[in-house]
Formats: C-alpha cells, sequence, structure tokens
C-alpha cells in the first residue's frame, strides 16, 4: 500500500525516527480502541439490564459472541496485514468501531444490540489488536518492549477515560447519551493521525527498525518463522496455552467488576472509581515494562503478571470495604498490564516481523475464544448462585495454572 503523502512529506524533513509518529497514531487509535471493552460496557450493565429487564448472561453472551466472530476472521485479516499494511486495516476498525458504538444508543431489543456489539467487539478483538500491534512490531525491533508499552499505556488511559466519559455523559442524562459520548469520542481521537501518518515499514520509505542502518542488520537479531513454522514449535502453543489460560481472567472479571462491587455494597461512583484505578494500575505496569532490560526473557514478565492475576482474582472475593476493593483490583490491573502490554512482544521476539500478522492471526484466534469464555462463565455463575464468588475461584485457578505455562514458554533458536 502506497504510503500517505503527508508521511512522504515528514520523513525527509523530521530530525527524529519516524517510528515514533506512527508511535504516536498508534497511541491515539489505542485510546479510542476501548469503545466496546468490557471494561466500558460493565458501566452500562446495571442501567440497560434495569431499562430491559434483561439477564447478566444475556449482556455476557454479546461479548462472547463478538468474540467467536473475531476468531474466525483473524487468521484471514492477518496475511492481509503483512501485504497491505496497518493503515487500512486501523482506519476500518477506528471507523467501525466509533459507528457501532454511537449506533448502541438506539437498540431497542436484546436482537439490536447483539447486532451492533457483536460488529464493535469483533473489530475489537481481532483487527484492532492485529493493526496495533502489527504497525509497532515492523517498525521497532530493539525498543520493540519500549514502544509496546507506551502503546498499551495509551490503551490503558482509553481504559480510564472512557468508563468516566459514559459516566458522566450518564449523569446528565440516561445511558443512551453514555453510547454516544463514547462513539463520538472515538471517531474524534481515532481516526485522522492514523490515515494521514502511519506507513506499513520502515523499509518502504527507505529506513529500517530503530534508526539502525539496513547494511548493518538491525541491533537485535531477528527470527525469521513462518506461520507453518511457528506452528511446528513448542513456543508457539505454549504461548497460546498461555493466552487460553489467562483471558477468560481478563474479560470475565474484568466485565463483572463494576456489578460484583456494587453487590458487595459498594457505591455505583465508587464501583467506577475502582474500575479507573484498575486500569490505571494497568497503565503503570504497561509503562514500567518499557524500561526493563531487553535482555531478560520476556517469559519472566508474563510469569509475574499471571500470579497478580491470581492474587487480584482471590483478593476480590468477600470485598466489605472500598480499600479492600482498590487493593484486589490494583493487582488485578498490574496483572493485566503486564499480559497485555508482553503478549505482543512474545510473538514478534520469537517469531519476527515478516508473518507476524499471519501467525499472530491464529494466536489471536485462540486468545478472543478464550476471552469469550470468561463473561459467560461469570454471568451463567452468577445467575445460578447469586454471586461472583463461584467466578472468581474459577478464575484465580486458571490464572494460576498460566504461571506454569510461561515457565515453560522458552524462545525457539530457529525457524524449522
Amino acid at each position: 500500500m502506497k504510503p500517505p503523502f503527508l508521511a512522504t512529506f515528514l520523513i525527509p524533513r523530521l530530525p527524529f525516527y519516524y517510528g515514533w509518529v506512527v508511535l504516536g497514531c498508534v497511541c491515539l487509535a489505542g485510546f479510542a480502541r476501548q469503545g466496546p471493552a468490557v471494561a466500558v460496557l460493565s458501566i452500562f450493565v446495571a442501567p440497560m439490564t434495569a431499562y430491559f429487564g434483561w439477564s447478566r448472561t444475556e449482556i455476557a453472551g454479546a461479548v462472547s459472541l463478538g468474540g467467536v466472530l473475531a476468531a474466525v476472521i483473524s487468521p484471514i485479516i492477518g496475511p492481509i496485514l503483512d501485504r497491505r499494511g496497518a493503515r487500512l486495516v486501523l482506519c476500518l476498525a477506528v471507523l467501525g468501531t466509533g459507528v457501532a458504538t454511537m449506533s448502541l444508543s438506539l437498540v431497542t431489543s436484546l436482537l439490536a444490540f447483539y447486532l451492533v456489539f457483536c460488529f464493535a467487539r469483533m473489530v475489537w478483538a481481532g483487527p484492532y489488536d492485529l493493526g496495533l500491534y502489527g504497525a509497532l512490531n515492523n517498525w521497532f525491533v530493539a525498543r520493540r518492549a519500549r514502544a509496546n508499552s507506551i502503546a498499551t499505556l495509551a490503551q490503558m488511559a482509553g481504559l480510564v477515560a472512557l468508563p468516566i466519559v459514559a459516566q458522566v455523559a450518564m449523569s446528565d442524562g440516561d445511558w443512551r447519551d453514555g453510547w454516544v459520548a463514547v462513539g463520538a469520542t472515538v471517531l474524534v481521537v481515532g481516526f485522522l493521525p492514523v490515515w494521514l501518518l502511519v506507513v506499513r515499514r520502515p523499509e518502504d520509505v527507505g529506513l529500517a527498525p530503530d534508526r539502525v542502518p539496513t547494511s548493518g542488520g538491525p541491533a537485535v537479531p531477528e527470527p525469521r518463522f513462518s506461520r507453518g513454522q511457528a506452528l511446528r514449535t513448542p513456543a508457539f502453543w505454549l504461548l497460546s496455552l498461555y493466552t487460553v489460560l489467562v483471558f477468560p481472567v481478563q474479560a470475565g472479571v474484568s466485565l463483572h467488576q463494576a456489578p460484583h462491587l456494587i453487590e458487595c455494597g459498594l457505591t455505583p461512583i465508587t464501583a467506577a472509581a475502582v474500575i479507573s484505578f484498575f486500569s490505571a494500575m494497568s497503565a503503570v505496569a504497561s509503562f514500567s515494562i518499557g524500561f526493563l532490560p531487553r535482555r531478560w526473557p520476556v517469559r519472566y514478565g508474563l510469569v509475574a503478571s499471571a500470579i497478580l492475576l491470581t492474587l487480584g482474582s482471590f483478593g476480590l472475593i468477600g470485598i466489605d470495604s472500598a480499600r479492600d476493593a482498590f487493593v484486589a483490583g490494583g493487582l488485578f490491573g498490574l496483572g493485566i498490564g503486564g499480559v497485555l502490554t508482553l503478549l505482543p512482544v512474545a510473538w514478534a521476539d520469537y517469531f519476527g516481523r515478516e508473518s507476524y500478522g499471519a501467525i499472530r492471526g491464529v494466536a489471536l484466534s485462540l486468545q478472543v475464544l478464550a476471552q469469550a469464555v470468561g463473561p459467560v462463565l461469570s454471568g451463567v455463575l452468577r445467575d445460578a448462585s447469586g454471586t461472583y464468588t463461584p467466578s472468581l475461584l474459577v478464575f484465580g485457578t486458571l490464572a494460576a495454572l498460566a504461571i506454569l505455562a510461561a515457565v515453560a514458554a522458552r524462545r525457539p533458536t530457529e525457524a524449522a
């Protein structure tokens, strides 16, 4: 795909590496990505179930079905990303997300809600994820962890800001106003920078990752796995197992966190504050990871993240004060920040840039299917027992098992 005119005009005139411009665009798109995130939907669960009389399981089902749809399209989008670049994928993702979230203000039935939200969630879980990290991993190698940490920090900022945007809009109106505010924010923040400035990869404009001269090779030796070669390595399946274990925890706890805290006796405003603190701690973890030495194996960070998820999930059981909620939510947020930042780095570090989209597309199918299980499982167990304790016990156990998968997930030595 031909680089945009503004990018080709700026590249020879900028006194710094153009990858940082791409990173800035990815940060804005990542902030805008969070419109249909489960933490944002969590703000709408109570008012929408009260208005329509839907069950928590029915709401959670839309999250899960959207994830299943993303699992279907991700292996198709991945090779397109490798050929055409992230600009096209991200522009369509931002437009789809913004229009869909605004359209949620117009739904009048459960079917309409499913049609619109499932589409938004499909885009969130599949094309958006591939586009964001595909762009970064093409432009950065030696500074990949730092670039990914900054991009994830921007996404966490979206998780902090958009629930508040929704809550403020709802305080002056109703839940429909909340969705309009969220969708408008997505479109205003996310579209133009990506359309005007993102370039597929540095080689397309005569550059190399991290300002390393092409003749000298990259500062960090790059593996070059095809999708078929990656699938034949134990590392692919161990990273996939880790993914399958942690993402039901991430989605299941995040979606039901606000109603769980309200049922524990916290006010809706306090519950929203805990969710924002959880997102802020995710941002702290994401940003801190960028300053870790690159010589440290990425799996060490994945182990630490799974430990924090375990502590946070079990800590949310039996909340009886705002302090307990902030502590458990903070631990859980730190773990999520680690997972979201480190997994894209791990896939690129282990298997390289050339087929990142194709390889990550397969893994992403497993990820979004795992995410789809979490909210439904939590909703079903809550509806059956009247409490979120059983689901939190399950999620804590899954996170503990992920620790073992991360320990075993060593970097492959060469393409088979």
